[in-house]
């Protein structure tokens, strides 16, 4: 079995998983970023990583998974700035199956990632209350991920491959 972890990062939250997915999966592997992977053929199983940006699945993994999923088996992994189990993040990855559609979905993990100070100061200077409450929850993401996720989405990676072997 073939399989490819592919992300998308901006601050090292998502590489740092994917990196620990890549790690615990067995058998011929291949880790990328999504600007350099052309598309799925040849593997049995992908692993697709992206951060939360403006509180939905960036267009440009919709887009690269929805030309490539027919007929792979794919697992997403993502990191947001928000503690695990915030309700919102159903809302915000909830095209994941649509993005998937013609694959086989085998799985989702998210965990919480540090946020960007750019991102923190926007959210801060921001006239919506929502905004500025999440820019609250910046301090708590500090450190993000953690070993503890670490080891989590290699748990992850274990689950998943076990699926299709």
């Amino acid at each position: 079995m073939k399989t490819l972890v592919t992300y998308m990062t901006q601050t090292g939250n998502t590489q740092r998983i994917a990196e620990a997915i890549f790690d615990e999966i067995a058998g011929e592997k291949d880790i990328k970023e999504i600007k350099d992977a052309s598309n799925f053929e040849g593997y049995d199983l992908v692993f697709v990583g992206f951060p939360i940006l403006q509180f939905n699945v960036p267009a440009n993994v919709s887009k690269f998974v929805s030309e490539n999923a027919a007929g792979k088996n794919i697992a997403f992994f993502m990191t947001h700035g928000v503690p695990e189990g915030f309700e919102a993040i159903k809302s915000w990855t909830g095209s994941l199956e649509d993005v998937a559609a013609g694959g086989n979905l085998l799985g989702t993990f998210e965990c919480q990632g540090e946020i960007a100070q750019n991102v923190l100061d926007m959210l801060e200077k921001s006239d919506d209350p929502e905004m500025k409450a999440f820019a609250e929850l910046g301090p708590g993401a500090k450190g993000q991920p953690d070993e503890a996720h670490v080891q989590k989405a290699k748990e992850f990676a274990k689950e998943i491959q076990a699926k299709v072997q």
